[in-house]
């Protein structure tokens, strides 16, 4: 089933804000560092961005994968919307610190460059332990590990039981957050290699393969994903389980519209995601920020039906590219009012002359008819 333009532009219309959160959060550290300090002891606006972006990644990506119908198609199309652009950033930040002009992360010279680059490639960098090239890109981590589950399920023809998969994570997060409060996979280079490339190998063969080939490596990928996240989050177990629950706690909602599942079911899920997710970090900000994201993203599906301002819906449209260009600007500017002064223009540009281009030739790719629903 087709989704019009009138039922994506909420989900764009939460992008926006929920990049520009995060954009203001690292610039706040940056440029006003004593008068954000009080703002985010209040409220991580960092961390209400990207539980946003989280929901609506919970809520779209089903409706992609299903849009399209075809695994080989929705990992096409994923590649295509995700991989050019970071690809240029990854080269710009590399280029910048050649010049001298930009400072490359901490660790990035301490582990082996095939090994980082087939990291930040397969966005699984977080997971792995490996160094990032632009640090914001851990969201995609969690990002990548939902894609997996999600074809997974659809594959195995399961893909209506996200309520119970959210709650199911959400419940078991607590314990197995105390039981792993750190990273136990990914520090030795070999494990990494061998995560990196077996997740690799499974989406190869979900997007090219056929029959049951097809079905099992779909299946050892969603587990894959699953134990990275289990056994590699950085952040701890109990935050890096949340995340997964969140995204499925937005597939759920996105079931309950379609009258796949009882709303009761969702609500349930969505509940349990925010009880258990509100002590999963010791930090004054986390909770508010964990329960606005929730309570927005509820607001904006509520007005789905309305229209939102044509300026709002474009900082959707751009989001990627305020998300992840943001930072490596943040090192090259002097001054706040600078820095939004040249990051809105700059997305503008990259969106029309990378991002759009590279949708285009993924959708030409899919096949006559296919849209990239996708954040």
């Amino acid at each position: 089933m087709s989704l019009p333009a009138a039922r994506l532009a909420w989900l764009d219309a939460l992008r926006g804000p929920a990049a520009l959160a995060v954009t203001a959060h690292h610039a706040g550290w940056t440029f006003v560092p004593a008068l954000y300090a009080v703002v985010d002891a209040r409220i991580d606006l960092g961390t209400w961005g990207v539980f946003v972006f989280f929901l609506v990644s919970g809520y779209i990506i089903p409706a992609s994968l299903e849009r399209h119908g075809d695994l080989r198609a929705f990992w096409t199309g994923r590649a295509f919307r995700l991989l050019p652009l970071l690809l240029a950033a990854f080269c710009a930040v590399l280029l910048l610190a050649a010049a001298g002009l930009l400072p490359l992360a901490p660790g990035l010279g301490s582990r082996p460059l095939p090994l980082v680059a087939l990291g930040n490639v397969t966005m699984l960098q977080e997971l792995l332990d490996l160094p990032a090239v632009v640090n914001v890109t851990w969201t995609l981590s969690y990002e990548m590990a939902f894609y997996l589950m999600s074809v997974a399920l659809y594959a195995l023809g399961q893909a209506r039981r996200s309520a119970p998969i959210a709650l199911a994570l959400a419940v078991l997060a607590v314990p197995l957050g105390l039981l792993l409060p750190r990273a136990v996979v990914g520090h030795r280079d070999l494990v990494a290699a061998l995560l990196g490339l077996a997740v690799t190998a499974a989406v190869a063969v979900t997007a090219l393969g056929r029959g049951r080939a097809r079905t099992a490596a779909a299946a050892a990928g969603g587990l894959l994903g699953l134990a990275l996240v289990l056994l590699g989050s950085r952040g701890g177990t109990w935050q890096g389980v949340i995340i997964l629950a969140a995204m499925f706690a937005g597939t759920a909602v996105y079931r309950a519209e379609r009258g796949e599942i009882r709303w009761r079911a969702a609500a349930v899920a969505v509940a349990a995601v925010v009880g258990c997710g509100i002590p999963a970090k010791d930090d004054p900000g986390w909770a508010p920020a964990l329960v606005l994201a929730f309570a927005v993203f509820g607001l904006a599906f509520a007005l789905r039906a309305r229209a939102f301002p044509r300026w709002l819906t474009w900082l959707g449209v751009v989001s990627f590219s305020l998300y992840l260009l943001h930072p490596i600007l943040l090192r090259l500017v002097p001054a706040l009012w600078l820095y939004y002064l040249v990051l809105i223009p700059l997305c503008a540009v990259t969106y029309h002359v990378i991002e759009a281009p590279a949708q285009r030739a993924g959708r030409r790719l899919r096949g006559p008819g296919q849209r990239e629903l996708s954040p």
